[in-house]
């Protein structure tokens, strides 16, 4: 089937894509733009295969699955990564210290506003750097693609924020408490074990639904969609900080309090833009969770991914850093004013 807008019109029609086109010369901008910021700070930028035999380990990201047959027709299962997260760290672990990679990615059973099955990802590394680091990253490549994309404001569905002001630091416990009138970090024991009784009992007094098999982070999703996320980013940048250990498979727990981890994400107008974490490199606390993730999701979706052995043998050398990735293609979006994602994308996978 052929790409097409809302009227049956084809996206290769010369009338339509004219009216396209505007946007997508201000992404390339903004390509550009980002490129020449990583490397002015000496970034190297790095191209990781987009086949891995690990398409990431979380029990909610879903993957496209083939195979690469051997010279006899042997097959071997492969996946279309998610990220290029597992690769980016085994060169970490190689020696790398600053890099960065802008590529496509793969994730099945999203399509939407905000979501295409195959999409671009900033994703960069600091070895060394602490996790708030990245933040200040952040808030200097929004300001950079609005100024790149001469707009003064980001909007989003009647919703508007500052790309040039700083952004907010509010941790998840903190937002809970807030937007949801939820004491979070009471059903959160000292060692990180979660305590899905007390949070659905919470849950249930601001209105949501409760399902018997609902589990904690059942309930912590929904209460973060519903509401928290959105009254983020409202009039400035968000950046959500100090998620729950059991949130946060692939961050260090943070010195302070063991309870919560290494990780934000970072909105603006209610859309969720990155997600950062200060590295884990523990691998055998690493191959705990990603066991966790893939119970549950064997649990909910009935399959697992198998695990990358290569990486967690990487993470023994892999020195202290921070990563974070970026969802480019909400970027362009959000500075250029779309109201789809598709209207960002040259060729958006055929529906």
């Amino acid at each position: 089937m052929s790409l097409s807008d809302a009227s049956g019109t084809p996206l290769w029609d010369p009338a339509r894509h004219a009216d396209r086109r505007p946007r997508l010369v201000v992404r390339n901008r903004i390509t550009r733009a980002v490129r020449q910021w990583f490397a002015d700070r000496a970034f190297e930028e790095v191209e990781t295969a987009a086949l891995q035999v690990s398409p990431g380990n979380e029990a909610h990201l879903h993957a496209f699955a083939t195979e690469a047959l051997a010279p006899d027709g042997t097959p071997r299962p492969l996946y279309l990564h998610t990220s290029p997260e597992f690769a980016c760290k085994k060169l970490l672990a190689a020696g790398e210290t600053a890099i960065f990679t802008l590529g496509k990615v793969w994730r099945n059973r999203e399509r939407g506003p905000l979501h295409h099955p195959e999409f671009t990802l900033l994703e960069w590394y600091r070895a060394g750097a602490p996790y708030t680091r990245l933040m200040q990253d952040c808030a200097e490549l929004l300001a950079l693609a609005a100024e790149t994309a001469g707009t003064r404001v980001f909007t989003w569905r009647g919703l508007t924020a500052d790309p040039f002001a700083e952004p907010e630091r509010v941790t998840v416990a903190e937002a809970f408490d807030r937007h949801a009138g939820i004491e979070l970090m009471r059903s959160i024991a000292p060692d990180g074990a979660t305590d899905r009784d007390i949070l659905a009992e919470d849950a249930a007094r601001t209105g949501l639904r409760v399902a018997g098999d609902d589990s904690w982070a059942d309930l912590f999703s929904k209460l973060i969609v519903t509401h928290v996320e959105p009254k983020l980013g409202i009039g400035r940048a968000t950046v959500l900080c100090e998620y729950p250990v059991a949130e946060a498979a692939l961050a260090r727990p943070c010195p302070h309090d063991p309870r919560v981890a290494e990780r934000f994400e970072l909105y603006t107008c209610g859309v969720e833009l990155a997600n950062a974490f200060g590295e884990l490199t523990d691998p055998v606390e690493q191959r705990r969770r990603f066991a966790l993730e893939m119970d549950e999701k064997a649990r909910v979706y009935g399959e697992r991914y198998p695990l990358d052995e290569d990486l967690l043998a990487a993470l023994a050398t892999m020195p202290a850093a921070s990563g974070a990735a970026l969802g480019f293609d909400r970027l362009a979006l959000l500075a250029t004013g779309a109201r789809h994602i598709e209207e960002v994308l040259w060729s958006p996978v055929p529906r």
